[in-house]
């Protein structure tokens, strides 16, 4: 019977493909029992990204185990509040897909990915889409959003794939790691990724049919390898991001900007909603922190009240 370590590149219902990265030999799994995580409220006891031990014989292969997790993005279904989803693991970098326009950017929406990669050590990047359709049209808004989050210390990039802009730039800062991407429906996330490899879609696609035949092959988060380096998550849209395993008063901590004012306030704790001498209002009143983040935070304590 042989064994080994490997991790899952994509999630089909109850099957799994692994790798024994960085070698991209890929291979279906199943799972062994009832393997669970210890909160019983998550929904997926694997996620892609994990890193774990697999057996296989004559039958095929089971997982019996799965590693500790370096971190992973979480996310809280705002429909069922106890309920959350593990959306990928070990990431060394996510880059969350917005776009201005087409659709709208929702600045909370945004805050919330934000806030999780904060908390789960993630560090963060935030790609506009299709910035060849609004720049010249919204020249303003586009400055104020990169002023908004530039100042909260998140790299910016703008990216078109009808013109190629910011497509070489990601795809040298994807090489050599795992790499998240994130975002609502509709912003351009897949678009993007095909972008960085074109010869991606079509090799996958074969691969996924040749191991999956027969099976359900309706894949809800999916690791691509790119011939530049480096891998890829593609995650499907994101319609609700609720927060997972962070207390009221532990949620301004994970606002860049608002940590580092907060070294000013008079009180400690300090919820920089009421109280007297704060930093985080004064820096607000100031212009150095944005009202936008701001009213997000402001937002993010009175979801925390729903769940409780």
């Amino acid at each position: 019977m042989r064994s080994g370590e490997a991790t899952v590149v994509k999630n089909a219902g109850s099957h799994y493909l692994l790798s024994e990265l960085p070698s991209w030999d890929i291979f279906p799994a199943v799972l062994r029992g009832k393997i669970r995580l210890k909160a019983s409220e998550i929904t997926n006891p694997i996620a892609v990204g994990d890193r774990v031990r697999y057996q296989a014989d004559e039958d095929g292969c089971v997982i019996t185990e799965i590693l500790p997790r370096r971190n992973y993005l979480i996310r809280r279904s705002t429909n069922l509040s106890r309920q959350a989803h593990i959306i990928a693991a070990n990431i060394d970098r996510a880059y969350v897909v917005v776009s201005l326009y087409f659709p709208e950017v929702k600045l909370p929406f945004l805050d919330r990915i934000l806030v999780t990669c904060e908390l789960y050590g993630i560090p963060a990047t935030i790609v506009l889409s299709k910035t060849d359709m609004y720049r010249e049209l919204a020249p303003e808004e586009l400055a104020r959003f990169r002023s908004i989050y530039e100042r909260a210390g998140y790299p910016v990039i703008e990216t078109s794939v009808v013109s190629g802009e910011g497509i070489e730039e990601i795809r040298a800062a994807c090489k050599g790691g795992v790499n998240l991407f994130s975002g609502e429906s509709g912003v351009g996330k897949s678009s993007l990724i095909k972008a960085l490899d074109p010869s991606l879609s079509p090799k996958i696609g074969a691969i996924s049919a040749a191991h999956l035949q027969g099976k359900h092959t309706t894949s809800l988060y999916e690791m691509y390898p790119l011939e530049s380096g480096g891998y890829v998550i593609d995650s499907p849209g994101i319609r609700g991001f609720g927060l997972v395993d962070v207390q009221k008063e532990e949620i301004a901590r994970y606002f860049p900007e608002m940590l580092r004012a907060a070294r000013g306030c008079r009180f400690t704790p300090c919820t920089h909603t009421h109280e007297p001498g704060c930093a985080v209002k004064d820096a607000v009143e100031e212009g150095l922190i944005s009202p936008e983040r701001y009213n997000s935070y402001l937002g993010m304590l009175e979801e925390d009240k729903k769940f409780r």
